[in-house]
């Protein structure tokens, strides 16, 4: 059977973290999402598959060749929507595959359900139906696809994941996949739905604190590096090579630190934290519930609770994080969320800085010890 997975798109609603990088390459447990979807496809035997890609696209090319992946890529010059996408891999399709979405998390055990089926779609269960698209099912067949629809007629949604044939091209020139799906179902296609057993999606950047605490349980454990007899560390956790944890330093996994990073002395790393490679967290730092991406500084009394760093962030010391309740307008669209910080690339912040449930865009610079960041400060500001 043969697989195509799409990792074209922007994935606008994450930024500012996908400015620089496609949705389907952010690191989630220190892992880019695309790695665990083509994990899923590998472990049911599909070997055949093809990645079709786009904005962004020499890095995931280069990504793939790096990890060897035993992948095809597909380029699709202009991104012109999911269906577009898929025509771009039709010539290497020869009769069955699935269609995946590389930017959401899938298992293993989904895809088993799923890859026996002719046209089927993965639908899961979600509390915020609005930002999927809704599947109508009636005696185990799906009836319509409703498409972020205002008022949701149910909290059953689909996945992005479906098994088709090659029959399915005639419905997508010029439509995205639901629509096309729905076309097909409008003409007399039988399509049935297929509970997927673990299905997770960041639809905005603070969503990626929630992915990484499921997926943290998931880590394989193992202690690379140097690590001081007097630290304490419990729990799963992972370490990588030529990393060292300091003099009195406190670990409670789930956690995971990528290579060549340097961790305290006197700091505390508590569950549901992920941290990349080359980090420095200073002396007397306290970091819990966050995701931290690569070659990013973390200066000495920093508090980092309920954040997303992003690459190559400069932290000065006694920064912290204040997680709020706040509403914040984003694409036009005003939602309610509650977390500490999301900090786009290379981020510096003067000391004593609070960021209260906020977001922070790339390259932006807060030259003002004793401020309070709070809201969406835009790519390349300077906070005076």
């Amino acid at each position: 059977m043969q697989a195509v997975i799409l990792a074209a798109g922007e994935g606008t609603r994450l930024r500012p973290l996908t400015r620089s990088r496609p949705k389907a390459l952010v690191p989630v447990a220190n892992t880019p999402i695309l790695k665990y979807v083509i994990d899923a496809l590998l472990a049911n035997g599909i070997r055949e598959i093809i990645v079709v890609v786009g904005y962004r696209k020499e890095h995931v090319i280069r990504y793939l060749t790096e990890s060897d992946l035993p992948v095809r890529v597909v380029v699709q010059e202009n991104q012109l929507g999911t269906g577009h996408a898929l025509r771009c891999a039709e010539p290497y399709l020869h009769d069955r595959f699935l269609l995946l979405a590389g930017d959401n998390y899938i298992d293993a055990a989904s895809i088993a359900r799923i890859k026996g089926e002719r046209n089927a779609v993965l639908v899961t269960d979600h509390p915020n139906p609005t930002n999927f698209g809704v599947v109508v099912a009636r005696d185990g067949l799906v009836r319509e696809i409703k498409e972020k629809p205002d008022t949701p007629t149910g909290f059953i949604v689909s996945t992005g994941v479906y098994a088709l044939d090659r029959s399915f091209f005639r419905y997508t020139v010029g439509q995205e996949i639901p629509d096309a799906l729905q076309a097909m179902i409008r003409d007399g296609g039988r399509v049935v739905p297929v509970q997927a057993v673990d299905w997770q999606d960041a639809v905005n950047p603070w969503d990626l604190l929630e992915m990484n605490t499921k997926l943290l349980p998931r880590i394989d454990a193992k202690r690379a590096g140097t690590i001081s007899r007097s630290s304490k560390l419990y729990g799963l956790i992972r370490i990588g090579k030529g990393t060292e944890i300091g003099p009195n330093t406190y670990i409670h996994g789930p956690v995971v630190i990528g290579e060549d990073c340097k961790i305290g002395p006197n700091c505390v790393i508590l569950p549901n934290t992920s941290i990349g490679s080359r980090v420095t967290i200073d002396p007397l730092s306290y970091v819990a519930h966050s995701l931290v991406m690569d070659d990013v500084v973390i200066g000495s009394h920093s508090r980092i609770i309920d954040a997303v760093v992003g690459e190559a962030c400069r932290l000065a010391d006694h920064t912290a994080t204040w997680t709020a309740g706040a509403v914040l307008e984003r694409e036009g669209r005003f939602q309610k969320a509650s977390f500490g910080a999301v900090l786009g690339d290379r981020v510096r912040s003067a000391p004593f800085t609070i960021l209260k449930n906020c977001i922070v865009g790339n390259d932006v610079t807060i030259e003002a010890g004793n401020t309070t960041v709070t809201g969406v400060i835009p790519d390349d500001a300077v906070v005076i």
